[in-house]
């Protein structure tokens, strides 16, 4: 019987989220806090595998005590049991510190049943950095496979994992030892609509909730911000694009302005070093 742990993270909708534009930071009050996307994608994976195999689905994630909503979520879609690393050391974390903190969490909860598949998202809407998995499997020393677009096969009885990567002309198939690590694609499946015993189950449910001293031989130098070396100095939104300009007048004086723009932009004529 397989067990699968997809790791998940809580984050603030980058669609209506704002900037403060003192701070030049993200308002993160501003918008409200959903399960990432590409990680709703990995649950449903994670619970499709089970369906074909058997088994359990855990998910796990590090966060503040709300982040127990984004499990509830997960309950919702099918998975089995959730865990959550919440405490104040874990704060202000980047993607080093992530990975070092759930691979700590994801080895105690190897010692209550031993893992067989992680599954990530293949990032996070707010970081956008693809970095928190591999940074998994690296530290566990288990094959990462990124970019997966399809699970073609989970042995569990020969050991093997078999799936298609997906690359930017078409995609390859690889087969890998078990345990690894998956990042997966949205394209690798649709989320469903809940059904409503899933929904009642995870309003009732009550995830297993660890603080650092509930984790085994943590080095506490690894963890938030002194754990971090990664520093954001600032953060901004992008420019917005000026509105483009109309002409007017005859088809001639048009076509003699619009030569003008152009040649104003020299490097768009430019193609290897030669000009045209």
């Amino acid at each position: 019987m397989l067990h699968i742990v997809a790791c998940i993270k809580q984050v603030p909708d980058t669609k209506v989220i704002k900037m403060n534009p003192k701070t030049n930071t993200m308002d993160r009050s501003s918008a409200p806090a959903i399960l990432n996307p590409y990680d709703a994608h990995a649950v449903e994976e994670a619970v499709r595998l089970k369906k074909r195999y058997g088994g359990t689905v855990s998910v796990l994630t590090m966060g503040p005590p709300p982040a127990v909503k984004a499990i509830k979520k997960c309950i919702e879609i099918g998975a089995d049991e959730g865990y959550m690393i919440t405490d104040r050391a874990f704060a202000g974390a980047d993607t080093l510190a992530t990975s070092y903190a759930l691979t700590k969490a994801l080895e105690k909860i190897s010692a209550i049943k031993p893992i067989d598949l992680i599954i990530c998202g293949k990032m996070t809407i707010d970081g956008d950095t693809g970095q928190v998995g591999p940074g998994i499997a690296r530290r566990l020393d288990i094959p990462p496979l990124t970019s997966v677009k399809k699970v073609v096969e989970i042995n569990r009885e020969r050991g093997y994992a078999l799936i298609h990567r997906k690359l930017e002309d078409g995609y390859e198939v690889v087969q890998s030892a078990l345990p690894c690590l998956l990042s997966v694609e949205k394209e690798i499946n649709e989320v469903p609509y809940s059904p409503l015993p899933n929904m009642i189950r995870a309003a009732r449910y009550q995830p297993t909730i660890w603080s650092v001293d509930d984790l085994e031989g943590v080095d506490r130098s690894q963890l938030g911000l002194k754990g971090s070396p990664t520093i954001v100095a600032k953060v901004w939104p992008p420019e917005k694009p000026k509105g483009g300009e109309m002409l007017e007048g005859e088809p001639a004086e048009q076509v003699a302005r619009l030569m003008d723009i152009l040649l104003a932009k020299r490097e768009l004529f430019r193609v290897k070093g030669v000009e045209r």
